[in-house]
Order: C-alpha cells, then structure tokens, then sequence
C-alpha cells in the first residue's frame, strides 16, 4: 500500500492508511496508476506547515476525484472520510485538501512541521512519507512569493504505485506509458533544469 512520487527535488515514498481511510487510498493509488498526477507543480509552499500539490491546473483551484472518470463531473468530489480521528502530528503527514465543503478532489498536501493540530479534522490524512525526508527538507527551504507559491519550478516528475489492494473501478482507462509533456506546460516551466529532469525520468519509465 504505498505509491514512488519522483518529484524534481527528489523521490518520496508515501504509505497509506488503507484500512483507516478506504475511499481516500483508492482515489489517491488509481490517480496515481492514471499518472493524474504527472507533472503536477507543488503550487503552494509554507514554511514549516504544508506542500500543496496535485491540481494539473498549477492555480489551486483545480483537479478532481478518481471517481469522476466513472461517474461524470457529478462525483468530481467525495465525504471526506472523519473516522477514526487521526492529528496532523509530525513532518511527512498526507492530507487531502477540503475543499471548503468537506469534500476531497485530487489535491493533497505534506506537512513540513510538527504539531499541526489545527489542521486536525478539517482536511483527511490519509498516508504518511516513509522515505524521502530530505526531499521534504529541501522542499521546506524553497523561496516563496507571498501567496506561498515557489519560484522555482517544482513538480511531480512520474508517479509509481508499488502496491494496490484495490480491485480497478469499471470504466478507467490506465495508460501504456507515461503521458508527454505538453508545448504549453513547457513553456510555463522556469527552470531549463527541471524540464530536462522531466524528460529524462519520462524516457526511463515509459514501460511503467
């Protein structure tokens, strides 16, 4: 039960609370075998609180549930899931974003501090990052503008799901290999680094 995110900075391993929080694992490993997630920018950084990642529309105001492919723009959210109670405790808790509404999409934040209790039961935590705490770090120390969002490029390279207990819902189409960068998503990218970092773990993983 655990997901590779290869992000320009680095690899983080998360391991999901499948028992605790079913709906939310699902959604998150079958977005993660769509490679939903290819290419996401962490659009919002705060210093020792949170990375937010996960809306392909880099704005924050983006992305949808799995369970959209489905059942149409009608299930582009889902309940967020409440119980058991679990706290925002430590560096490297996985959370999705509520989106105002107690409803989940795709967007999903790692907290980069400890004792984040106020975040406790306004946003699902459904995984934690075993591996890849020095990614975390460098993710801590990036530079921001004042609405959080870092000035450098930094995004979600390619996504591997290591284990998946859950069957594949009807309808969902999980691609061959790796989707390619778009002319428009490269353009918007500031670093001439990061873009080569892309297509190299693009080349290298198409089989996956």
């Amino acid at each position: 039960m655990a997901v590779l995110l290869e992000t320009t900075l680095g690899d983080l391993v998360i391991d999901l609370f499948t028992k605790e929080r079913p709906n939310s694992s699902l959604n998150f490993l079958k977005l993660c075998k769509m490679k939903y997630y290819n290419l996401c920018q962490f659009h919002s950084i705060e210093q020792n609180y949170v990375a937010q990642t996960g809306d392909p529309s880099g704005t924050g105001r983006g992305g949808e549930s799995i369970f959209t492919f489905v059942y149409g723009d009608q299930a582009r959210f889902f309940e967020k899931e409440d119980l058991p109670k679990m706290k925002h405790t430590r560096i490297g808790i996985v959370s999705f974003v509520n989106n105002g509404s107690n409803m989940l999409g795709s967007q999903f934040f790692i907290t980069l501090g400890d004792g984040l209790d106020y975040l406790d039961d306004k946003h699902t935590i459904f995984g934690q990052v075993t591996e890849g705490l020095d990614t975390l770090e460098k993710l801590n120390q990036e530079l921001c503008d004042n609405e959080h969002k870092p000035y450098k490029d930094i995004r979600i390279a390619h996504t591997i799901v290591l284990h998946d207990p859950f069957e594949d819902l009807p309808k969902l189409r999980f691609p061959s290999r790796s989707p390619s960068p778009t002319l428009e998503l490269l353009v918007t990218v500031s670093s001439y680094q990061n873009i080569i970092y892309c297509f190299f773990l693009l080349f290298f993983k198409l089989l996956f």
